[in-house]
């Protein structure tokens, strides 16, 4: 482990070593040598020591802060004049470890990959006691903490009485109450349960010196009947306060329902893209329920009763595709949570017959073109031919299947041209999962050529995101469809079939780049990333609702992401702001680091994420030191990551 790289780590999680001492001279140099071989902030309490102590932590100069008082008081007492040195100094987190030399300073980089990885938990170090020379009173001493510590907490660790650990300082409770002896480690330890302070247990080497050479405060009678006095209160607390106390911090921090509600997350044994929301399930069933009603119960009886009754003339024809039109904007404003717009910057009014190309989103497509003019006629795909909620209307509505080849309804599209129907097409022929503009068919464009029509441009955006390709269920989210200037069947004369798709595609997409740009904001992308957190655990809800609500306070940092090619986001947490950004962005290279290991899962197991964002789970500062390689870092502080999120505290920070 290279040790600047330890150090700078470890300043910026804010974490010093703690090391309380009593006349363990012998072993007291080597243990502060061996420890500032990897931390440059540490601090040696010496408890009243009567031996050579002072004279050697002096030796050491300015390279450690000693805190000294003249009368032994335990080392209980050391902890806590250790810990309030340490938040005098600045510290967030301290590494406590003996001074009798049984520990590994080597193991420093454990503790400190554990604390990033659990951001805020107390750090336990286990102990492999196997083949180890340790006599009979100290292994009952630790079986015996083990069994207090279970009935007080309800929680299992296999070594409580070691003193290599790393505290969360500013989350300790109880430290007024602390005995001043050793078994405060253990109250330490209950205290944090208690009130909602995850504890992890690492793996750690552990040295113990022949008998002979060891030097042991512990008065086996006295401190055995004193501990079991102790613990039988601390049992006693544990039900008239600490069982209520964990369930209320259970409850504050949102510590329960942790899971994902895997009926509303998953489909077929995977993630879900959008979870299914009670919104989404009430806005679906309300607007298929209601299309249902219209076409199946009204307009499709209704179509055939007047299409039958008296002659088949071309007005009562064009009289039903003004019915359809007006059914059609009908319900087109009725598009339950999302808002539909129309542009036409040119004013083309549909009056001469044209073809018109759009690229196709979902199957709201129709509905939404087919309100903008009566006379039009789409060329459908079979399955639209064939399902049973529209399919008399569009037989009756003389749409014509693609599926029956060109050639066959030739006839009668030069019919219907010469009527004066414009017909509809989606080149593309099927619909992309991403709403990306696929390659278009030539098919499209022979057809204008046979007919001598001209070509009108349409440009359909946001009916893939409100009802996706995969996903059955309604989203919130606002529909545009724009229309392009009219391209004069004269003007594509001469140019082979395979260009005119291919600057037709070109036209669609460019301006549907441009519709994006415009559209796809912060709040446009809002209610999908509540959807894509939405029933996977009380906590992850509720820190993804917290930072959508300050969506507006650093919309203006996402908007200028089109100005950067590749950005860094430190301090990611759970992946709702990088989520954010990333799709707002789609031509920027989105790299996301976060150090904790539960809020990186958390992260990169959210579904369908966008191909421009990488998450990246760091613990080393070396980890982010390509600063370089990005035109822009953004820095998360008191984000949705960061405990001081409750205090409502959020700050960007943009380095160029």
């Amino acid at each position: 482990m290279d040790r600047e790289d330890l150090v700078r780590t470890m300043r910026r999680h804010r974490i010093c070593v703690l090391i309380p001492t009593y006349n363990n001279a012998a072993t007291l140099r080597g243990v502060v040598d061996g420890v500032l071989k990897y931390a440059d902030d540490v601090i040696v309490v010496n408890d009243g020591s009567t031996d050579a102590t002072a004279d050697i932590l002096a030796s050491f100069g300015d390279s450690i802060v000693t805190v000294s008082y003249g009368r032994n008081r335990g080392k209980g007492a050391a902890l806590k004049h250790g810990f309030r040195r340490a938040l005098e100094l600045g510290y967030e987190y301290a590494v406590t470890i003996d001074s009798d030399g049984q520990h590994f300073p080597g193991d420093l980089p454990l503790f400190v990959r554990a604390i990033a990885e659990n951001r805020g938990a107390l750090i336990v170090g286990e102990r492999d006691l196997s083949g180890v020379d340790i006599n009979g009173k100290s292994s009952f001493a630790n079986r015996f903490s083990n069994f207090w510590f279970n009935l007080q907490t309800g929680l299992r660790l296999r070594d409580t009485q070691t003193g290599y650990r790393a505290y969360p300082l500013k989350r300790l409770r109880g430290l007024s109450l602390l005995t001043s002896r050793y078994e405060a480690e253990l109250e330490l330890m209950v205290f944090a349960s208690w009130h909602g302070v995850r504890i992890v247990s690492i793996p750690i080497r552990v040295y113990y010196p022949p008998q002979s050479e060891r030097v042991s405060h512990f008065r086996p009678v006295f401190d055995f009947s004193r501990i079991s006095v102790l613990n039988t209160l601390l049992c006693v607390c544990a039900v008239v306060y600490g069982l209520p106390a964990r369930g209320w911090n259970a409850l504050r921090q949102k510590r329960i329902f942790t899971g994902d509600f895997r009926p509303f997350t998953h489909r077929n044994g995977e993630r879900r893209e959008a979870a299914v929301t009670l919104g989404r399930l009430v806005r679906s069933v309300y607007g298929i329920t209601y299309f249902t009603f219209w076409s199946m119960a009204v307009f499709t009886p209704f179509a055939c009763m007047y299409l039958r009754l008296g002659g088949d003339t071309e007005k009562k024809k064009l009289r039903f595709h003004r019915m359809l039109c007006w059914i059609s904007r009908h319900l087109v404003k009725r598009f339950p949570g999302a808002a539909t717009e129309f542009e036409n910057p040119g004013g083309e009014s549909l009056a001469e017959p044209a073809l018109i190309v759009c690229n196709h989103q979902s199957h709201l497509d129709i509905p939404v073109i087919m309100s903008r003019h009566p006379k039009l006629i789409f060329l459908t795909n079979a399955w639209a031919w064939n399902n049973p909620l529209y399919r008399d209307i569009i037989r009756n509505a003389e749409f014509l299947p693609v599926s029956e080849g060109l050639e066959a309804i030739m006839p009668r599209l030069r019919d219907l041209r010469e009527r004066g129907y414009s017909i509809v097409i989606f080149p593309e022929g099927t619909r992309s999962a991403d709403c990306s503009i696929l390659r278009f068919h030539q098919g499209a464009f022979m057809l204008a050529a046979e007919l001598g029509l001209d070509i009108v441009p349409m440009v359909l955006h946001g009916a893939g995101h409100y009802l996706p390709k995969k996903d059955l269920m309604f989203r919130r989210g606002v529909i545009t469809l724009s229309v392009l200037d009219r391209i004069p069947a004269s003007g594509l004369e001469g140019l082979p079939l395979r260009k005119q798709a291919s600057m037709l595609r070109s036209i669609i997409r460019d301006k549907y780049d441009s519709v994006a740009a415009r559209k796809e904001n912060m709040m446009y992308f809002r209610s999908l990333v509540s959807y894509k957190y939405a029933w996977r655990g009380w906590n992850v809800v509720s820190r993804c609702r917290r930072t959508l609500k300050d969506a507006e306070r650093y919309s203006s940092v996402v908007d200028a992401g089109a100005n950067y090619r590749k950005v860094r986001i430190l301090n990611s947490g759970i992946g709702v702001f990088p989520l954010l950004y990333a799709l707002v962005n789609r031509h920027t290279e989105v790299y996301a680091f976060e150090c904790d290991a539960a809020d990186h899962r958390t992260a990169v197991t959210t579904a369908a994420l966008p191909a421009n964002l990488h998450f990246v789970h760091v613990v080393w500062e070396s980890g982010l030191d390509a600063g370089a390689l990005y035109d822009a870092t953004i820095c998360l502080c008191g984000q949705d990551s960061c405990e001081d999120t409750e205090k409502g505290l959020f700050r960007l920070e943009i380095r160029s």
